[in-house]
């Protein structure tokens, strides 16, 4: 039985789905103003870690995603610029020329990183009719009211604001640096929509003017349109808990009557050298600027999957280079078990495949179930392991289907002489027990186009095949 730690309840609860096969499920997805950077994209590896899980124990998935290409302010409320006309000045391009190009690089690196998409995808300027009507919904049951500037929502009338993240609002607020807005009835009053100013480009007819609509309704507006209520999980960063998911509960529970989402899974943040993030700092990078240092943007999945989707993530250049090590070497371990014929006892595999399970099911213990693998590919080397870790990877998605294809090399004179040498040099460091060194020889025969394969009788040398990118 699965078991998924709801941020709701504050504890790891058997996932019991509204449907008893198909999994409702949103995902809050990207403002494309920018390049996604590599803390987003641990978010949405954690995304597809949890839909990995939930067809693994067979169910099916009816899940959304937003685009966000209006209405996200500067800060996650209601202060400061639109990203998405911030990015359009900066760039000298429309709103829709930026969303169009970041939409496209984004869904870009998710494939690079195995992440599949949502089945749906919801862009929020495709949305604007529903968010007018569910802004005019609000404000015709009272939970919302109109200034010069905005609707905004009145947490007042919702007494269980703050049930997610549990904040004391009032000592939040007295120590809140962002001027108070005299028109509204409490500080933490959101925007539904805003009025838009002499000048913002993005803007629409409504009853109240022209404007755009706040960034939190838009969630709320797209979830309800494809999953209705009540739907089972609602996803995204522990940054979205205090304000974003907040307000979408606020605006979902008042205007449906009931607890619209069962199950909220946060992902926690990345850090970068033991501090946080940051474009001032210089440390804020893309899956692209990895891949021009030489990772593979499976590199950057294994170095997520080795820490909990609930724990900080501490980003170093030395964990990458462990990471793209240990995927090599493993890559290695499977075309060993893969050219097998032996056969390992089916106790054994039942053994690994019940352990890797239980992990899994265990709010998605997914370093566990990697250090199961890890184990696993020690068995002696067997056809059957390698079946087994194929099995393993409809979660870590590594794509070990595709490992490199090997022509055997029986005849030496078809070996460069630089990689004999290099093969002789690794055997003698071997002798020598200096490891490091044999593995350092190992990895420059690899980039060299060719396999070392230790067997019985002596080192295999095997040949990459040039057409297989998946070294």
């Amino acid at each position: 039985m699965l078991k998924l730690y709801n941020t709701l309840t504050r504890r790891k609860q058997e996932f019991i789905p509204i449907n008893a096969s198909e999994v409702l499920m949103y995902t809050c997805g990207p403002t494309v103003y920018n390049y996604a950077h590599i803390g987003n994209l641990r978010t949405y590896v954690f995304m597809d870690l949890l839909r990995r899980s939930l067809h693994y124990e067979g169910y099916t998935i009816k899940g959304v995603m937003n685009i966000t290409d209006v209405g996200h302010l500067m800060s996650d409320s209601d202060t400061g610029e639109d990203k998405m006309e911030m990015a359009s000045r900066e760039q000298r391009k429309s709103p829709l020329e930026i969303a169009a190009f970041y939409t496209d690089v984004f869904f870009a690196d998710l494939k690079k990183l195995n992440i599949n998409r949502p089945e749906i995808i919801a862009k929020a300027t495709d949305h604007i009719k529903e968010m007018i009507a569910y802004t005019k919904s609000l404000l015709d049951s009272g939970y919302a009211y109109e200034t010069s500037d905005a609707i905004y929502f009145d947490i007042s009338k919702f007494p269980r604001y703050g049930m997610l993240s549990g904040i004391d609002l009032d000592s939040q607020l007295a120590g809140a640096r962002v001027s108070i807005n005299d028109e509204k009835r409490h500080p933490a009053d959101f925007a539904l929509w805003k009025k838009a100013e002499p000048g913002h480009i993005m803007r629409w007819m409504s009853p109240w003017g022209e404007g755009y609509p706040g960034w939190h309704i838009e969630c709320s507006v797209m979830s309800q349109k494809y999953l209705h209520a009540p739907f089972d999980i609602h996803s995204g960063g522990v940054d979205h808990i205090p304000i974003h998911h907040e307000n979408e509960i606020a605006q979902n529970d008042a205007i449906t009557g009931i607890q619209t989402v069962n199950y909220w899974i946060h992902g926690e943040f990345m850090l970068v050298d033991g501090g946080k993030m940051s474009k001032s700092l210089g440390n804020v990078y893309t899956l692209s600027q990895l891949q021009d240092k030489g990772y593979s943007p499976l590199d950057f999945r294994l170095f997520c999957l080795n820490t909990h989707y609930r724990s900080k993530l501490n980003f170093t250049f030395q964990g990458m280079d462990s990471a793209k090590a240990s995927r090599e070497k493993l890559l290695i371990q499977l075309l060993r078990h893969r050219e097998s014929s032996v056969k390992t006892p089916s106790n054994i595999i039942e053994s690994y495949a019940n352990s890797f399970r239980q992990a899994i099911e265990d709010d998605l213990n997914v370093p566990l179930a990697l250090g199961i693998l890890f184990t696993a590919i020690k068995e002696a080397k067997s056809c059957d392991i390698y079946n087994l870790v194929l099995d393993f990877d409809k979660i870590f998605a590594l794509s070990l289907d595709e490992l490199p294809k090997v022509n055997d090399t029986s005849d030496e004179t078809l070996i460069p002489d630089s990689v004999v040498e290099l093969v002789n040099a690794r055997v003698e460091a071997k002798l020598q027990k200096n490891y490091a060194l044999a593995d350092e020889m190992r990895k420059k025969i690899l980039d060299m186009g060719y396999i070392v394969i230790d067997t019985p009788t002596g080192p295999k040398i095997t040949l990459v095949d040039k057409n297989n990118n998946a070294k």
